[in-house]
């Protein structure tokens, strides 16, 4: 039901989705007062919700005339889509199915995506792997995404969300100025599988050799550098595909899936992956979609990859169980001290 509201939903303009669950049973306000549900809010450009004269839809209406954020829940995440809209909804797969254990404590989440965000990002990707233009784009072409950004940042952040994450990885290259001055907690997807694998207690496969890992991208988010900088920070040696790697195998692989090559895009893949697995690391992080879903779920390759997504879902959901806990503590706190006023008083 989720995935099929999504899918009717995502390719639409600027869009709120909303995913609630009732807490307590008072009703403090109209959206708490909502039963448990998924619910798609159209906005304008702006981020707003747009005025209607007439609307059939009470729950809407209702919404759109509320000044306060839409959801309270101290562990509300907000999820700001990036790149592709099968990007964010993988996320929110993985999000659902690593919670659904403990459905009782899936957290409450707003998610804003924007199509024409979508577009610069894609852009901005396709020009910098493409063979015949790789020069760095335009510092205006950077302002104009992160300003979008930042204002995505902003309305999650009125919608009620104490965090936000971006399930998207060329967007984490201005996550310090999009989260800059921002009270709202942040996760940084490369900190999230960097901490990970330091937790991980991994050994290196050489002896006296460090602890090697090696990072599979698009040269956009490779030039970017937030991998190779989160990773160096937990003591990890960071391996890159060269230069004749990229130019021979990475570039042409993302082209022959453009081109919907599948075949082709698999095979060169492959090389790479053992290209980077031949110099002793210990695993290889996908971090592009497009290339994590080119081989099949069963191939052995992928047996030494590792997907961030994954640590970013679970961080999330780490984070999220901790706000509730710390919600709920401080509800009992606060129940506790009316209840000593109300009998000091009597």
């Amino acid at each position: 039901m989720l995935d099929r509201s999504l899918q009717m939903s995502l390719n639409c303009p600027p869009y709120l989705l909303v995913r609630q669950r009732t807490l307590c049973h008072k009703r403090l306000n109209p959206v708490r007062s909502m039963p448990p549900s998924s619910v798609i809010l159209h906005t304008d450009e702006s981020g707003q919700f747009p005025e209607s004269r007439k609307t059939c839809n009470p729950l809407i209406a209702s919404l759109s005339s509320y000044d306060g954020p839409l959801l309270s829940a101290p562990n509300t995440v907000g999820i700001l889509g990036g790149l592709s809209v099968d990007s964010t909804l993988n996320f929110l797969r993985k999000l659902v199915h690593l919670s659904k254990e403990n459905e009782a404590k899936c957290m409450p989440f707003v998610v804003c995506s924007d199509p024409v965000l979508n577009r610069e990002l894609s852009s901005l990707e396709m020009s910098s792997s493409s063979l015949c233009s790789r020069n760095e784009p335009s510092q205006s072409d950077h302002t104009r995404i992160v300003e979008n950004l930042r204002s995505k940042r902003v309305f999650l952040k009125k919608s009620g969300a104490h965090c936000i994450v971006m399930p998207c990885h060329i967007s984490h290259s201005w996550h310090d100025e999009v989260f800059k001055g921002c009270s709202v907690h942040s996760l940084h997807m490369a900190e999230c599988v960097a901490r990970e694998l330091k937790e991980a207690g991994l050994k290196p496969l050489e002896a006296g050799s460090p602890l090697r890992i090696g990072v599979l991208a698009t040269d956009a988010t490779l030039k970017a550098g937030f991998y190779q900088e989160k990773l160096q920070i937990e003591g990890f040696e960071v391996v890159m595909p060269d230069k004749a790697t990229m130019e021979h195998a990475v570039i042409p692989a993302i082209d022959a899936l453009n081109r919907k090559d599948m075949e082709g895009a698999r095979n060169l893949l492959r090389i790479v992956l053992q290209v980077l697995l031949v110099r002793a690391v210990n695993t290889v992080i996908i971090a592009s979609d497009d290339m994590r879903d080119v081989l099949p779920r069963d191939d052995p390759l992928l047996k030494k990859c590792i997907d961030p997504m994954d640590a970013l879902a679970r961080s999330t959901i780490k984070w999220a169980q901790q706000a509730a806990d710390e919600g709920m503590l401080a509800l009992h706190f606060s129940c506790a001290f009316l209840s000593c006023v109300k009998l000091s008083i009597c």
